[in-house]
């Protein structure tokens, strides 16, 4: 089915491989048992999981959110098959690359960074998408037209890929959207903390961009998120 698997990346829920399947560059996702639980139970979440996966790339797909193409799932396995983007750099990396000063532009790129990223965060929840692991690992860009020979990433068209849709769910309430904005800054202060005004910009423009969906209600949201962000920064003070 897929050509010579290479273990591609391992995390806490599951190992990627990288192969070629039906000729195309593929990522295989492979969740792993979790032998502390009821073999049965293990099961269900796992399924219910992967399902929620998928749902979530084919729904990105339907909406103009640029994902990973789905291959194929695979239940059995604990598997889903994906498309891989060989030319690509998560943007851990790239805001990285551009803080050492490698990649031109700091203040220009950032910016524009930011604003991808809360407009394609904001379609998320217009859609209600729940991401559920709002990183900046879990974010790759990718040229639009690659280059192997062009390693500056500021110098090139690039798209913002939205990945790892493992903890994803549908739901249009407005705390949990509040919840998913929550974990975008924690993990944003605390990965690129040379970065204080990322997270602003970030929220800016998921604020300001022209709905699509007159139903959405951004100050509700908004609200929720401000409530979070109270209460964890009261968890904090009281350690």
């Amino acid at each position: 089915m897929c050509e010579e698997m290479k273990l591609f990346k391992q995390g806490a829920e599951a190992k990627l491989f990288v192969c070629n399947y039906l000729g195309k560059p593929t990522l295989v996702k492979e969740r792993f048992k979790k032998h502390y639980r009821h073999p049965a139970l293990d099961e269900n979440i796992t399924k219910e999981r992967i399902k929620n996966e998928a749902r979530s790339i084919v729904r990105c797909k339907a909406v103009g959110v640029k994902t990973p193409s789905l291959y194929l799932v695979d239940f059995e396995r604990r598997r889903i098959y994906m498309q891989h983007f060989e030319i690509s750099i998560t943007v851990k990396d790239f805001i990285i690359q551009i803080k050492k000063g490698e990649s031109g532009d700091s203040d220009a790129s950032l910016d524009s960074l930011a604003r991808k990223i809360g407009e394609t965060v904001r379609k998320l929840h217009e859609s209600n998408i729940i991401h559920g692991d709002l990183t900046s690992s879990n974010m790759l860009l990718v040229p639009k037209n690659p280059s192997p020979n062009d390693a500056n990433w500021t110098q090139q068209d690039i798209e913002l890929v939205m990945i790892d849709f493992g903890l994803s769910r549908s739901d249009s309430n407005a705390e949990d959207m509040g919840v998913d904005l929550y974990v975008l800054e924690r993990a944003i202060i605390s990965t690129h903390n040379d970065c204080p005004n990322l997270f602003t910009q970030v929220l800016d423009a998921y604020s300001n961009i022209k709905s699509k969906k007159k139903s959405f209600n951004i100050k509700e949201v908004l609200n929720k998120f401000e409530e979070v962000r109270a209460r964890g920064r009261k968890r904090t003070m009281v350690g």
